[in-house]
């Protein structure tokens, strides 16, 4: 006879998952920005890293009751040098002392979030490669276009691609002054008193009007998506303080309007790269951006063209975008040690010598022989004019009309404007702008 058996049903004990102790952030920096990270850090309960330190000058007086009572206030750098924090935020700015604060952090093996354009765009290479060297981690994702997760982009989402070619609109406050002028045809003096009122444009205003801060997040933005060093002080950049009203009057008959626009295309061994305003089309990307928005347009040679549009600028988007660094950073440190490797970045030659067409805007004193004058030089260098367009209704002591010629190199187009700049019926130097297709 069979025996039969019944089985026993064994029930096993639920395991549990342990989740790991939130890293530990020290933040360096408790103004507009840094300010708002600290915000979102105390506020947020989902498992972000938790934050233990804020050192900033005078911070007696910056103390807040929604920051927990053991997060440790101090002023001295050392102190979180030392100190136990995983991840340090660096949101002074600068050069000095934040690259030494930077440095040192990296070689005590702390990971590294920062939003400092200037540092990286200056010395990004070489604390990449500290940070690889010490096993550590420096993200900067919030230097350039500030909430617009382009840094993010270039690293993951479009890694996998061979860009060759990067174009944006990256400061707020020069699109925020154009764009005015554009929609009320204001003077630039009355548009740039408009942004600093509003808080978009500093009292000296010289870092965004004559293209210094575009082309450091220029550098940044070719170091994370190019892959080459280039330094800001290699990137010509030109200036909108001479754009005028007059000039969005005849963009307009070209279907175009003014932005200013910070380019790099990587030829070869050469990136050619410049900050300034420019002729864009109407209907592009670029022409329809408006106030203090940034876009940056990546080209590459699989993926074709990918666009990023947003706030450039402000507290909260660009503290998101300094979260979401330091959410990465965790994340990474949670996975275990990194493996060095050493970061493979071209050094090419750096050259505005941009091929394009152009818009040449004089202002002249009336008299007869001022075409085949002008017209004279621009043959000479081989300069091709495409039109010639004269507006009614101006004096005649400073008359404005505008050439505009056809794709030639800037190498050709400078010396014949030194000679038209000359000339006896120049009321002032010539505005040169590229127009972009």
């Amino acid at each position: 006879m069979r025996k039969t058996t019944q089985s026993k049903q064994v029930q096993s004990a639920p395991v549990a998952f342990e989740r790991p102790a939130p890293r530990r952030v020290a933040l360096v920096g408790f103004g507009n920005v840094g300010s708002a990270v600290a915000k979102i850090l105390c506020e947020r309960t989902d498992g972000l890293p938790r934050l233990t330190h804020i050192c900033n000058r005078n911070f007696e007086r910056k103390k807040q009751p929604w920051v927990p009572g053991d997060v440790i206030w101090t002023d001295d750098f050392q102190t979180i040098l030392h100190s136990d924090a995983d991840i340090i935020v660096e949101l002074i700015g600068g050069l000095t002392p934040a690259e030494d604060l930077v440095r040192g952090a990296l070689k005590a093996g702390k990971a590294v979030v920062t939003a400092n354009k200037q540092l990286i765009a200056r010395h990004g290479p070489d604390l990449l490669q500290l940070a690889s060297a010490s096993g550590s981690q420096l993200e900067f994702g919030a230097s350039v276009a500030g909430g617009v997760p382009v840094l993010p982009a270039l690293r993951t989402g479009l890694c996998g691609d061979r860009l060759h070619g990067i174009a944006g609109i990256l400061n707020g406050t020069c699109n925020y002054i154009l764009s005015r002028i554009e929609s009320d045809r204001i003077p630039f003096s009355e548009a740039l008193e408009e942004a600093q009122a509003r808080g978009y444009a500093e009292a000296d205003a010289s870092e965004d009007l004559d293209g210094g801060d575009a082309r450091a997040k220029l550098s940044i933005l070719a170091l994370a998506g190019l892959q080459v060093r280039a330094n800001p002080a290699d990137i010509r950049a030109r200036s909108i303080r001479a754009i005028d009203a007059v000039d969005f009057d005849y963009a307009a008959e070209l279907g175009c309007t003014v932005r200013q626009i910070s380019r790099a295309d990587l030829k070869d061994q050469t990136l050619f790269a410049e900050v300034g305003p420019s002729l864009v089309p109407t209907s592009s990307p670029f022409g329809r951006v408006q106030r203090n928005l940034n876009l940056v347009m990546t080209s590459g040679e699989y993926g074709g063209d990918v666009a990023f549009l947003g706030a450039g600028a402000g507290g909260d988007p660009t503290a998101v975008a300094v979260v979401s660094d330091l959410m990465f950073v965790a994340e990474n440190l949670a996975s275990g040690p990194r493996p060095q490797r050493r970061l493979q970045l071209g050094s090419p030659r750096v050259s505005c010598d941009f091929e394009t067409p152009w818009y040449l805007r004089l202002v002249v004193k009336d008299q007869p022989g001022i075409i085949a004058s002008l017209a004279s030089i621009l043959s000479a260098h081989h300069l091709n004019i495409d039109a010639i367009l004269q507006k009614p209704g101006f004096e005649k002591t400073a008359l404005p009309f505008v050439i505009t010629l056809e794709p030639s190199r800037d190498g050709q187009l400078q010396p014949a404007l030194q000679e038209m700049s000359a000339l006896p019926f120049a009321v002032r130097p010539c505005l040169c702008l590229p127009i972009l297709r």
